[in-house]
């Protein structure tokens, strides 16, 4: 072999090398969420919270430099769906997150399992995906959908209401957060609506729950649909006669800075709240409210929690992220300081975790937020769904 061959030869090998180094160092993430329209503000939570954590890593995941790939899905499975099939073919992505509502993600799971790119949800948990529909490449780092709204049934009867209307959006969430209640909830059903999914007027079903003379209404009414129809409820008059309850979506701090006074004694019910006594949660907490002036949500805490598990899998697997076992193993152990606090992954990937009570009142600067008080309602709580679980990879 000449010199000069030689020096071609080793050229390529060299180039060979950097390549090697190239794929083995970096992590790509799809982040697919909700930028635009009534449900925008929840994705752009999801979206701080988990570049929050990125940066605070000093851009990195587990350890390797992340890209983060950000796409809207407008709340459509169809705009969902294509933009995970582009990320998952053009992108080459090796996790994807960021999902706000049910339907979307019902969309997207099929062609990302197929194509056995692990999902971590920050948000969506939809039933099917918890019970019969499980799959290996599917982890909640947030809840299953019914579990807060179990929380809250339990929460109206303990508080002794019997008389109690509901109302959730026509999408699966919706309905999963309807049987959660009722799952926990003793008494009599008021009045139930199915309003459309991002729907923002509410005048048919203020004049259903007049009717209804309940007293108390559960609402589950995420982004904008709860902002508008608790303003509506109290021009009503409705707040006099009827307490309102919700899931830590619809009492949020998104919710509370546009509504402002009315919120004021609404509970609602969570996995996480802002004053959560943790050193990850404190950390997290005053780092967000340095980087975008204003208090977390619930889903910028999910957010922030998903980049979190997803870069304690690239460190644990020592980002050999092409090992799917490896990986698999490594998110199921989950070896990262929440700022929920303590959980474990169930048998279908979804938490068992604690579920809290919260209350909106004024805090010591004034300020309308949530307080979380007594003890957990739902103590190490799974889901109904993991019985029908048959995991196969």
């Amino acid at each position: 072999m000449t010199n000069k061959l030689k020096a071609v030869v080793l050229c390529a090998l060299l180039m060979v090398g950097v390549a090697d180094a190239q794929i083995s160092t970096g992590v790509k993430v799809g982040l697919i969420t909700t930028l635009s329209g009534p449900g925008a503000s929840l994705g752009v939570d999801i979206r701080d919270g988990f570049q929050l954590a990125v940066k605070l890593a000093d851009g990195k995941l587990g350890g390797q430099t992340a890209e983060i790939i950000i796409a809207d899905d407008q709340a459509s499975p169809d705009t969902g769906r294509q933009a995970a099939d582009r990320m998952i073919k053009q992108n080459k992505i090796d996790f994807m997150t960021g999902i706000v509502f049910s339907n979307v993600m019902l969309a997207v799971g099929p062609p990302t399992f197929q194509s056995k790119t692990f999902y971590i949800s920050a948000n969506s948990g939809p039933s099917q995906y918890a019970g019969e529909q499980c799959n290996s490449y599917f982890f909640s780092a947030s809840y299953q959908n019914d579990n807060i709204h179990e929380a809250a049934g339990q929460v109206v009867t303990d508080k002794g209401y019997k008389n109690v209307a509901v109302i959730a959006p026509n999408y699966p969430a919706g309905k999963d957060a309807i049987n959660g209640f009722k799952r926990f909830y003793k008494g009599e059903i008021a009045s139930e609506a199915l309003p459309a999914l991002n729907q923002l007027n509410f005048g048919t079903e203020i004049a259903q729950l007049r009717a209804s003379k309940a007293d108390a209404v559960y609402i589950f009414l995420p982004g904008g649909m709860g902002i508008n129809f608790i303003k509506q409820f109290v021009a009503a008059g409705l707040s006099k006669d009827m307490t309102l309850i919700g899931p830590g979506f619809s009492g949020d701090e998104d919710v509370i800075k546009a509504v402002g006074e009315p919120m004021l004694g609404m509970f609602n019910t969570t996995q996480w709240a802002h004053d959560m006594d943790n050193a990850a949660n404190k950390k997290f907490v005053t780092a967000f409210e340095k980087e975008f002036g204003r208090l977390p949500t619930l889903y910028a805490a999910q957010g922030y929690d998903a980049a979190q598990l997803i870069g304690a899998a690239v460190r644990d697997s020592k980002a050999k992220l092409e090992d799917k076992s490896a990986v698999r193993k490594a998110l199921m152990a989950a070896k990262f300081d929440s700022v929920r606090g303590s959980f474990k992954f169930n048998s279908n990937h979804f938490p068992i975790q604690n579920y809290y009570l919260r209350i909106i009142a004024k805090d010591s600067k004034g300020r309308i937020t949530n307080r979380m008080i007594g003890a957990p309602v739902l103590k190490n709580y799974g889901d109904v769904y993991a019985s029908s679980c048959k995991m196969s990879d």
